[in-house]
């Protein structure tokens, strides 16, 4: 269990914001080396990448040998694979397309024992240290288990005060890319209907408490939705970081 990274990076949240990197690599050097770079956390894909539940807790074991905190965005709100993301090790689930307050109880429920949710038992798994830890011990540290709500569409927008209600969630994630394709302009995140209703989520994610988190592929983009008080940045992509880099090298190698 990891639950001290849990609590830290708990900590670290509340007091400042916390940096991160999406991964859709299935190397675990990938990961260490953003652990060794101050990073805070990795956003392990499993939505929109070729990793397996496998892959995935041989990037889990080099993000704590790293120490960066890892979370695991899942494909859907299936107690299948939630289950298994937490069984190998997750200290974060990060659950896409939320759109109301009843799949975020449902998210709720799948990720938390008894009783708090009806999460599937099992402590013969490495999150329970395969068993050698205290099983009473394990299932109250499981349910220190930071989740994150994924919000991408105007019925997410339409339905946020109901979801905000829901008790139980870490963050909520505003998705800025699927944001702006369901409101009618896809990929254009600087949008002025998107920032507009990416500021409506955040501001009244603050009244309500709730930490707020984002997407973005620019510096300028990150400084500006901190200052805004978004407080779990995601900074675009392990693959799109490594291209720019070598794109730049290229450049500048050749302009020579």
């Amino acid at each position: 269990m990891i639950t001290n990274n849990i609590r830290n990076f708990r900590q670290k949240l509340k007091d400042d914001f916390v940096l991160g990197v999406f991964s859709k690599t299935s190397d675990p050097a990938f990961i260490e080396i953003m652990g060794h770079s101050g990073i805070d956390f990795v956003i392990i894909d499993l939505e929109h990448s070729p990793n397996s539940v496998q892959t995935v807790q041989s990037l889990i074991r080099a993000a704590e040998v790293a120490k960066i905190f890892p979370v695991v965005r899942v494909k859907e709100d299936n107690s299948s694979i939630i289950g298994e993301v937490l069984d190998i090790g997750a200290g974060g689930i990060q659950v896409p397309q939320i759109n109301d307050s009843e799949m975020a109880e449902e998210i709720i429920r799948l990720s938390r024992f008894s009783p708090e949710g009806m999460r599937g038992v099992c402590r013969f798994v490495r999150a329970a240290d395969y068993s050698s830890m205290d099983r009473f011990r394990y299932f109250k540290e499981a349910n220190e288990t930071v989740i994150i709500l994924q919000l991408e569409g105007e019925e997410a927008i339409r339905n946020i005060d109901g979801i905000l209600d829901v008790p139980g969630a870490d963050i909520i994630f505003v998705g800025p890319y699927d944001l702006s394709q369901s409101l009618g302009v896809p990929g254009e995140i600087d949008h002025p209907v998107v920032v507009e209703k990416m500021k409506e989520i955040v501001e009244k994610s603050i009244q309500k408490g709730a930490a707020v988190g984002t997407f973005v592929d620019t510096i300028e983009n990150a400084e500006k939705w901190r200052e805004l008080g978004v407080k779990y940045i995601s900074y675009s992509v392990d693959v799109g970081i490594f291209y720019e880099k070598c794109v730049e090298i290229v450049q500048k190698i050749r302009a020579r």
